[in-house]
């Protein structure tokens, strides 16, 4: 693969064979051949994302590391290998492809990234950026005069390219990575995430300039200065034309968008799509690499209201799921370990490594530390900067298109970028756990026994004096959970007059993942780290579920106030406890892991993941917690409370889990439309076993709870049958 293919061998190569049967070898056409590469690239970077998820690893760990091992350092070791699967001339399709999906990574970058957050972020966030990048860049080119002269061939490359190549890969952060990861340790709203974020903005677009400037410098080749200065004059004429041309039209293109609905919108996501591959080209055609166009692009469409996220809904999956794996195993074909010859280039190595560490965090920790941040939140925020990834990876491989960096001295700083974006998450959880404040010991267990009088603040309040107010947090998960909740909710209330008055919390629960509209859905739903009460703006789309709680609280006069939690699921319980905390409620609904998917007798499995975050709110919560188990109890309709006729079940041994079902089963016979049965089953006397069918006897396992005493029940089997 390192072999480059001739104009020759591309011009032999055609795209598509005729089949086995006709005597031709898939292997040696196109898009066979580029099938079967990205079929082994996703199985390999799938297999090791499971691997490393354990080590709350990002999934461009795998993808990086799943394209050096495709790469000559491991598996193309082997010659034939090589030349079977990758060949000399399958590489300019496959980095073709690859690119593709690039430009349109780099195009919801700039959609990722808000200039007017930037700008709102003040002087401080400036003044972390500007240290974070200039240190490392003074370091960087401090390390380009050692590299020099200690790696062979590295002084073949201009001095000034060079310099500023390794100034902007020491000196980068990769903002889409950092945004997850902050993301996945609950810190992206929290005044930490915030500063690293606005910080990192300003650190991306600094990085990418001075990119822009290394590109027209290498680019300049025999033609002089005066070459790259009409590049970087004409950059800077397509930018500010995007932005006073550009950036308005598209503002009228969101508008006209959301105007038309869901249905409506296909054209002006189409056009959208099409000015990130006219922006690519255009950017091509002046000197610099067609990313920039794309992501200058990606800068000019609004991000409020719903056009954005239609956009990124539209490409995300595609470019995050296939394209970009791609590119990591193009990158990583070009990858060999092994050029990293002899002590001096290991040294070299770690030299590397150990100055883009410390050149990051040292800078970014003395700032912060001048701007009034504590010495722990200044370390925390000077390795989340320190993060490479992708980003790293597109400026190396460009040094390596522009023949800026050699062989040996493009692996030393792949490795360097993998593994200061390996260390990083491991980093800042041991420095500035996420659960810290969740995980506190609380004094008082909230009951439904001992719900909090509500304030007479309407006449139906004062009238119902000695009411209580139950405050109910309701997870779920979807559309399918909202009739059975409701309904459970309904019969709670009974139907007294003045009806016991209940606040409730809807919090829909969804996992977060490594897309940029998840990264987008945190921003918007959470706050200082945890999930808010945020009303619905003007012109932003309805769903099934916001709907239904909307009518529900109009007719069943019930205050609703919907929230969303986005988190990993091993930290989702996190959320839930710190909500019930916050609002303090007495009672907390899960929906089953498993629910029927119609009216027979099929069972969609959530999985054992969802079982696993029960578990852990059952665990963690200040308060009592039900498993709705659904079996039909909403019948897949929302009905009025009416018509709720349900008959109700309290199996009672005793304890406090059992006292409080019994008092949920109280509120719930008031409702004449609610039939309860309470059984309590009773130590059965000495000597009266044998007319007892159940004998209950002392268990000996422990409870904190000194009135609560375990029973075992021991069953006469053949009596039972006998019944």
């Amino acid at each position: 693969m390192s072999a480059s293919a001739s104009a020759a061998d591309m011009a032999a190569v055609k795209t598509s064979s005729n089949g086995v049967w006709q005597g031709d070898d898939p292997l040696h056409f196109a898009f066979p051949l580029l099938i079967l590469q990205a079929l082994l690239i996703l199985v390999l970077s799938r297999a090791l994302a499971f691997l490393l998820r354990p080590l709350r690893q990002p999934k461009v760990i795998a993808e990086m590391v799943s394209g050096i091992l495709l790469g000559p350092s491991a598996l193309g070791r082997n010659k034939a290998y090589l030349r079977t699967l990758f060949p000399p001339w399958s590489a300019p399709v496959l980095e073709s492809v690859a690119s593709l999906g690039l430009l349109f990574f780099l195009f919801l970058v700039g959609l990722e990234l808000d200039l007017r957050s930037v700008r709102r972020s003040g002087r401080r966030a400036f003044a972390i950026a500007a240290a974070g990048i200039s240190l490392p860049f003074a370091c960087g080119v401090g390390v380009a005069f050692v590299l020099r002269r200690a790696i062979p061939g590295a002084d073949q490359a201009g001095y000034a390219p060079f310099l500023v190549f390794m100034g902007v890969a020491l000196s980068i952060t990769a903002f889409p990575v950092l945004a997850r990861i902050l993301a996945e340790l609950k810190l992206l709203t929290t005044p930490i995430g915030e500063t690293a974020l606005a910080a990192a903005a300003f650190n991306d677009v600094a990085a990418w300039v001075l990119l822009a400037l290394a590109v027209a410098i290498s680019g300049g080749g025999d033609r002089g200065p005066i070459t790259s200065l009409w590049v970087l004059l004409c950059s800077a004429a397509f930018v500010a034309a995007w932005m006073l041309a550009v950036k308005p039209a598209m503002a009228w293109v969101a508008r006209r968008a959301d105007a038309e609905g869901d249905g409506g919108g296909d054209a002006w996501v189409a056009a959208t799509l099409a000015g990130v591959l006219a922006s690519g080209f255009a950017t091509d055609l002046i000197g610099i690499h067609a990313i920039f166009g794309a992501f200058v692009f990606g800068l000019t469409v609004p991000k409020e209201g719903a056009f954005a996220g239609r956009v990124t809904a539209r490409v995300e999956d595609l470019v995050s799921e296939l394209l970009l794996p791609l590119y990591f195993a193009s990158s990583g074909l070009k990858t060999d370990v092994a050029a990293i010859r002899g002590g001096v280039a290991w040294a070299m190595l770690a030299l590397v490594i150990g100055t883009a560490c410390a050149g990051k965090i040292a800078g970014t920790f003395g700032v912060a530390m001048a701007c009034g941040m504590s010495a722990r939140e200044a370390v925390v925020l000077g390795v989340v900067m320190n993060t490479k990834g992708l980003v790293e990876l597109i400026v190396l491989n460009i040094g390596r298109e522009r023949k800026v960096l050699n062989e040996e001295t493009f692996a030393i700083l792949v490795l360097m970028a993998l593994v200061t974006t390996f260390i990083t998450t491991p980093t800042v959880m041991a420095i500035y756990k996420p659960a810290r404040a969740a995980g506190r010991r609380r004094l008082h267990h909230r009951k439904l026994q001992g719900a909090v009088p509500s304030a007479p603040s309407s006449p139906s309040a004062t009238a119902g004096a000695g009411a209580q107010e139950l405050r109910v947090l309701a997870c779920i998960h979807g559309g399918q959970d909202v009739p059975a909740l409701i309904n459970l909710i309904e019969t709670i209330r009974g139907h007294t007059q003045p009806r016991r008055l209940v606040k409730l919390y809807i919090l829909r629960m969804v996992e977060l993942t490594e897309r940029t509209s998840s990264i987008l859905m945190v921003r918007a739903a959470r706050r200082n780290g945890l999930p808010f009460l945020r009303p619905r703006r003007a012109g932003e789309p309805h769903d099934q579920v916001d709907v239904a709680f909307d009518t529900y609280a109009q007719l069943g006069h019930v205050s609703v106030r919907p929230m969303t939690a986005v988190s990993a699921l091993h930290t989702i319980h996190d959320d839930v406890a710190a909500v019930a905390e916050d609002k303090r409620v007495s009672l907390v609904v899960l929906p089953f892991h498993k629910r029927q998917t119609g009216h027979g007798d099929d069972v969609e499995n959530l999985g054992p993941e969802w079982r696993a975050v029960n578990r852990r709110i059952l665990r963690e919560a200040p308060c009592s917690v039900a498993v709705l188990v659904d079996r039909g109890f909403g019948g897949g309709e929302q009905v009025s409370s009416e018509q709720v006729a349900h008959g109700v079940c309290v199996v009672f041994f005793g304890g406090p889990d059992d006292r409080e079902a019994l008092e949920l089963a109280s509120r719930m016979a008031e409702h004449p439309g609610v039939e309860v049965t309470v059984v309590r089953f009773v130590d059965g006397k000495a000597g009266s076993e044998e007319q007892c069918e159940v004998t209950l006897r002392p268990s000996n396992t422990k409870n904190a709870d000194r009135s609560y005493t375990f029973s075992t029940a021991v069953i006469d089997t053949r009596k039972e049958k006998v019944n």
